[in-house]
This record gives structure tokens, sequence and C-alpha cells, in this order.
């Protein structure tokens, strides 16, 4: 067979996450401010593609081709990912990994995407490209921002899971394949399906909402309601939505695909 069948992915995600977990916290914070980037990169090609659709469920199809690039980049190119990294709790169901090294790799690698998200959105901003298409590029940007700082906890949540089911799912068709074309056609799919369905990724999220913050500086000539503005700050973009989506992503993919998957075909 040209692939690996779905009892060895079991074994291959657990061979994954045993060279995490041990990884030199140096390296951990070096590869998740690449692995902030590349999703951030992605963000920035799907808005820029969908900004000026009038239909929002083709536009988000559109922003769901770009936007599957950025995990291509990270598991490809090698870059540690937050959403990924939650399939560890394979090696935690094994007993291979404590649960301190999962928490430890978990909580670098998050610093380590805001990094490179932040640092992606800053870029961004001083590019002047918000300014394309006569602002309407950076007025769709800070409406994106808003949607989700107005979400409720439980759709945050909810959205979390549902998205981070498919991420993981498409690293475990990666890790299937045996070649680079299979890589990026396990991971299109899946990624792409995420994007068109609106669902919630606390990485992609953590450029989103920086970008957000940058552009309301700016939003006086933006044609954005003022009072709806005042909902975007640094709290309400954690607590409205980081906390919640990043509690959803850890559910998605540390019990849906690494919990199941594990109990499935490794489970004594």
């Amino acid at each position: 067979m040209n692939f690996y069948p779905p009892k060895e992915l079991v074994d291959i995600g657990l061979d994954a996450g045993l060279k995490k977990a041990v990884m030199p916290i140096n390296k951990i914070l070096a590869l998740s401010i690449l692995a902030g980037a590349y999703i951030a990169f992605a963000a920035i090609g799907s808005t820029m593609a969908m900004h000026d659709i009038p239909s929002a469920g083709f536009a988000r199809f559109i922003a769901g081709v770009v936007f599957s690039t950025g995990l291509m980049l990270v598991v490809i190119c090698g870059a540690e990912l937050f959403t990924g990294n939650t399939l560890l709790s394979i090696g935690y169901l094994e007993n291979k990994i404590s649960f301190f090294k999962v928490m430890r790799n978990w909580f670098w690698v998050y610093i380590g995407n805001i990094i490179g998200s932040v640092l992606l959105a800053y870029l961004m901003y001083l590019s002047g490209l918000w300014e394309y298409n006569s602002s309407a590029h950076g007025v769709y940007a800070l409406k994106i921002a808003l949607g989700k700082v107005n979400l409720t906890f439980t759709e945050a949540f909810a959205r979390g899971i549902l998205c981070n089911w498919l991420v993981c799912l498409a690293v475990w068709m990666a890790y299937s394949a045996k070649d680079t074309t299979g890589k990026i056609l396990g991971i299109f799919f899946p990624i792409m399906m995420f994007i068109t369905s609106a669902f919630e990724h606390s990485v992609a999220n953590m450029y989103y909402l920086s970008a957000g913050l940058f552009l309301k500086q700016t939003a006086a000539g933006m044609a954005v309601d003022a009072n709806l503005l005042q909902t975007l700050n640094l709290s309400s973009t954690v607590i409205k939505n980081l906390i919640p989506v990043t509690l959803g992503n850890i559910v998605g993919g540390a019990l849906f695909v690494g919990g199941i998957y594990w109990y499935s075909f490794m489970k004594k």
C-alpha cells in the first residue's frame, strides 16, 4: 500500500508525540513561532482572497482553499502547532508521556504560536495592505475580529471542538501518506472544510484578533459601527474567544481524534 493503515497511524502519532515531549524549550519556541507565522500567512491570504466576494458561502470556500496552505507548511516544512500537538494525548493515555510533559509542550508551543501570529499581524499592519481596495480589505479583517469576540462561550467552545477535530484529522491523514503529494491532499480537504464551515481555530484567531486590535487604532476612517468596535479589546480577545476556543480545540483533538483512535487500536 502507498499509505499507512489506521492501526499503524496510532503508532506513528505516539512516536511523534514522544519526540515532541522531550524537545528542548528553545527549539519548541523557535518551531512554534514558525507555526504561528505559517498559520498567519494562511489567514492573511484567505482574508485578501475573500474580502470582496459577495457570496458569503463561496467566499468561505475560497478562503478554505487558500488557508489549507498553512497546515501544509507546518506539517511538511516542520513546525510546532498547538492544535496539532493536542495529539500528545495518545502518549499520555499510553502512559509514555507524563501529564507534566504534555502541559510543558502545550504551554511553550502556545506561547510561540502567539509570538509568531502577533509578529505577522504587526508586519501586515505596517505593510499598508489594509488600504487595498479602498480599505475594504481592512474593514473586512476588522469585522472578522469583531465577530469572534461577540460569540457566546458555548458557541466559541463548540466551534473550537469541531475545528480541531478536522485539523487533527488532517494531521492524521498526513501521517498516513508516504509522499509529499499525499500529505498535501490529506491536509487540503479537512482544512478547507473547517474554514468553509466557519469553525474556530485558536492559533488562526491569534492572528485575526491581533490584526483587529492593530486595525482598531486607525478604524476612524473605516465603515465599522463605533459601539461594536468597543467590544474589541485585549480582555475580550482572551476571555470571549481564545479561552473557550482553546478549550474546544483541546477536546476536539485530544479526545475525538487522539483519544478515540488510542482506545480503538492501542488500548489493551
